[in-house]
């Protein structure tokens, strides 16, 4: 009879289908993960330099290319042929094709044209004259105005025949701002003088309205569409300034002019194709087109006096400081995560050769190689990866649309060359001698090599030089410190688990003489558990530390925005009006729904101590409804016994700031308020905030030592949730100015650099949270098989159901106890290691300006125990579900299996 070969691989995936189908799936979640991650950093970083260009003026953003009239010696022709559109036209098309990606012109913002550089006065009558002096006009002819301005009046000027610089008159248009502002209509001539000629006379034919008058067409240049009071310099005198707009036709007529006619081309960049990985390429471009190579092409294709202006670098340059800031702190959660990820396959692969450990002994015994089982284990897990690796990527692609796929890629193919090698490699190094049965691998047999020895103490000293160099540079100070809180949590992993044995072992003892054989066993058992057992306890305690320094920055993150919308606003909301409030409105705003307290506030921003120059606002307010506002939002807390009204002879008590109190002291000082009533007040207490008043100097007085017209309320704290905006204005009526603290809280997390950073973190944690989980389920499923045939054998003699759950449980739990409460002090230990190098203040408030001071890294008790309460709930769960099981499944058909080992 011939022999039929069997395929190895196909035999071994219909041999263990389920085994498979769970490492498809493991391989394709992470590989899914680990792609989507770069390209949701990538997205929300371009979110963010987009929004950065789009909330700058298009002043800032502009690259305007100008150069200066042309050449004198060139003929009356020729240099009036350079200022037409034809010509001007064909140079804006080699400014296009000059430019050098990235930088990308948005063509339908940019444009060219001719102005006049320096404005000329216009002495017709009908123009408004301030002080006596005429008002001064720009000429401008600029090309594309029908496309970006609807006529309100009359029509679009034209150029009727050929435009010379002698003509007499052209005609133009003004924007409705500058026809409200100039006293201009339609059919109005104004004259701008000439230069060697008569002045030129310029007919309005049409009043336009800009479509969009914050884009870069209108908005480089605000004259075009907003005329300007200019201050006459050294004088307290102005005069108008306005811009006619010219038929890019009539150009040349500005050469007849004193105005020094500019040629210019004004390119806006496209928003759009900004992306933040071209950085650094862009803003050498930028430079290259100010003062590099690009600047001598774009000379060379308009004029040799060209000069090129903008302030794009510096919108890039801040946007690049701010993503610098960002970028450290989440790749401390990428690391983390990853980490953990990786951990998780490299316990799926030990997994997988415990179960497969019988056979892979037979095949070595039989004189299967080194090699060649490596690559039989290779290619069988290679079949089963590449796919899922397929499918993950391609739903990281799909979820999350980006340009970039090569570092989406390249993570992913990281995650099935792990998941791909594991197996071979861990086969490898345990069966690389022949033998018949497997020694005991636990830690009562095992001793660390010195091998081992060497490689945990360097750890420790790179884990030392990443707290050390964190602290000092900061999140600045490169990849190394980033991985800092992984280093720190397998150092804590590798001391835990050459620890932990001894205590259990010296417990086990006196459990010894305790009556029933349950705990005894159970703690002999915990404390001889498995060498191989540093993995999970690795993985659990880098999710957990991980998880308790980014819920630290999370809690962090909201906690400075709070205090900084407290100190922005005082309360909950807050209603202000220069003038004293009804005196019905507190007790009618008391009752509007939502308001839980209400602190009353007479305000008086211009008092002066000892009646000098110098002004400090007083607040009047009821002490005992105040000092509980204070408490309550943590803004200078003082007992309302502080402000008691004293006898009328005495001075009266008063909150002052750090440098009022240093100002004047303890005396006491008279302070002449706005109504002209005069104080007599000493400094009982200092604060350095206080929620009336938003700034750095106040003075806070008891409002009944206040005379009746300064005591009358002119602001209204008011704490509660579910305040009414409308309900506020209604009641306050159009006058008042309301501001509300959840209003002003959203503002400083509106970047999308911020908000993409923190979904990012928090979506990091998350996963590696439930890679922790699934690492303690891997762990406890390899245990499986040897505590079903433990608790078989042991019901043979008479192990109760219930003993066997509390044998399970009591086993488990050291372990898991262990983890918990070691990733919860490692991850306070790491946050208060790393807190003096971690400052969250950018991705907190981004680019506001606040007086809170730095937002620092505290200790977040709920992220502390809610991950370790996690561990053990699962840990204890999965022991009594495996028990009740076993006991489902009754002890003789294991007993018939026999004992794997």
């Amino acid at each position: 009879m011939n022999r039929i070969p069997a395929p190895w691989i196909r035999t071994r995936l219909r041999t263990a289908p389920a085994a498979a189908a769970a490492l498809a799936l493991l391989v394709a979640l992470t590989a899914c993960l680990a792609g989507a991650f770069p390209r949701a950093v990538d997205r929300y970083e371009d979110a963010g330099l987009r929004q950065a260009v789009e909330r700058a003026h298009p002043l800032n953003t502009s690259v305007t290319v100008y150069a200066q009239q042309p050449d004198a010696l060139l003929s009356q022709r020729q240099r009036e042929d350079a200022l037409r559109p034809a010509a001007l036209n064909a140079r804006y098309a080699a400014v296009l094709a000059a430019l050098q990606r990235p930088f990308v012109a948005d063509r339908a913002q940019s444009t060219y044209g001719v102005r006049t550089a320096n404005p000329q006065k216009a002495p017709d009558p009908f123009l408004p004259q301030p002080y006596g002096l005429p008002a001064q006009i720009e000429l401008t002819a600029q090309e594309g105005l029908a496309a970006h301005a609807t006529v309100k009046a009359g029509r679009l000027p034209r150029a009727d025949g050929l435009v010379t610089a002698s003509t007499p008159e052209v005609e133009a248009a003004v924007s409705a701002e500058t026809a409200k502002s100039l006293h201009i209509k339609v059919g109005s001539v104004i004259h701008v003088p000439g230069s060697g000629r008569a002045p030129l006379a310029v007919r309005v034919t049409g009043i336009v309205v800009p479509r969009d008058p914050g884009g870069a067409y209108w908005a480089t240049h605000e004259l075009l569409h907003t005329p300007n009071l200019i201050p006459v310099p050294n004088t307290d005198f102005y005069y108008w300034l306005g811009a006619l707009l010219l038929s890019p036709d009539a150009a040349p007529a500005l050469l007849g002019t004193a105005g020094d006619a500019q040629r210019y081309w004004q390119l806006a960049p496209s928003v759009p194709a900004l992306r933040s990985h071209q950085l650094d390429d862009l803003k050498s471009a930028v430079a290259s087109m100010e003062t590099g190579p690009d600047n001598r092409r774009l000379r060379a294709a308009t004029d040799p006096s060209t000069n090129v202006t903008t302030y794009l670098d510096d919108v890039l340059d801040s946007y690049g400081a701010l993503r610098g800031k960002v970028r450290p702190l989440v790749a401390v959660a990428a690391f983390g995560t990853g980490t953990v990820a990786a951990v998780v396959l490299l316990m799926a692969a030990g997994l997988a050769a415990d179960r497969r450990a019988a056979e892979l002994t037979l095949l070595r015994a039989r004189g299967a190689s080194l090699r060649g089982l490596g690559a039989r284990l290779f290619a069988e897990t290679a079949v089963v990866a590449v796919p899922a690796w397929a499918v993950g990527l391609t739903v990281a692609l799909l979820a999350v649309p980006t340009d970039r796929a090569a570092y989406a890629t390249a993570a992913a193919t990281a995650v099935t060359l792990i998941a791909c090698a594991a197996l071979p490699v861990r086969a490898m190094a345990v069966h690389r001698t022949v033998r018949v049965h497997a020694a005991r691998a636990d830690v009562s047999t095992v001793r660390p090599s010195r091998r081992r020895t060497v490689a945990e103490l360097t750890l420790v000293v790179v884990a030392l030089g990443a707290v050390e160099t964190l602290r000092r540079a900061g999140t600045s100070g490169g990849q190394l410190s980033s991985l800092a809180p992984v280093l720190v949590a397998t150092v804590a992993a590798l001391l835990l688990i050459r620890l932990y044995p001894l205590p259990l072992r010296a417990l086990a003892r006196p459990a010894a003489r305790l009556r029933g054989t349950v705990t005894h066993m159970s703690l002999a058992r915990a404390g001889r558990t498995s060498a191989s057992a540093v993995l999970p306890l690795l993985a659990l305690l880098t999710a957990l530390t991980t998880a308790a320094f980014g819920g630290s920055v999370l809690a962090g993150v909201h906690a400075a925005r709070d205090h900084a919308a407290y100190l922005a606003v005082g309360a909950d909301a807050r209603v202000e009006t220069p003038t004293p409030l009804p005196a019905d409105l507190p007790d009618r705003i008391r009752r509007a729904p939502g308001v839980q307290a209400l602190s009353a506030v007479s305000l008086s921003y211009e008092s002066k101590p000892d009646d000098g120059e110098h002004t400090v606002p007083v607040a009047g307010v009821n002490p005992e409804d105040y000092a509980e506002l204070a408490a309550r939002t943590s803004l200078g807390r003082f007992g309302a016994g502080e402000l008691a009204k004293r006898p009328a002879a005495e001075p009266q008590p008063a909150l002052a700031s750090p440098s009022v109190a240093t100002r004047y002291g303890t005396r006491s000082f008279p302070v002449r308020l706005e109504d002209g009533s005069t104080i007599t007040v000493r400094v009982a207490a200092v604060v350095d905030r206080t929620p009336a008043v938003i700034g750095a100097d106040f003075l806070v007085v008891n409002r009944a030592i206040l005379d009746a017209r300064a005591a009358r309320p002119s602001a209204l704290l008011l704490t509660g949730s579910g305040i009414q905006a409308s309900t506020l204005r209604k009641a306050a009526g159009s006058s008042a100015q309301i501001q509300f603290r959840s209003k002003e809280r959203a503002e400083y997390g509106d970047s999308p650099l911020q908000s993409g950073a923190e979904r990012v973190y928090a979506a990091a944690v998350a996963a590696g949270a439930g890679y922790a989980v699934l690492a303690l389920l891997l762990s406890l499923l390899r245990a499986a098989p040897e505590r079903t045939a433990l608790l078989a054998r042991l019901r043979t003699m008479g192990l109760t159901r219930a003993q066997g759950r509390r044998l399970l449980i009591l086993e488990s739990l050291p372990q898991a106890a262990l983890a918990a409460a070691g990733g919860a002090l490692t991850g306070w230990a790491t946050i208060r290691l790393l807190s003096p190098g971690v400052d969250l203040t950018t991705i907190a408030l981004a680019t506001h300006e606040t007086a809170g001071g730095e937002a620092v890294l505290r200790t977040d008790a709920m992220s502390l125990v809610l991950p370790a309460a996690a561990v053990l709930l699962v840990t204890v769960g999965v022991a009594g579900a495996q028990a009740w099981w076993t006991g489902r499944q009754g002890a003789v058909a294991e007993l018939r299996v026999g004992d794997a080992r």
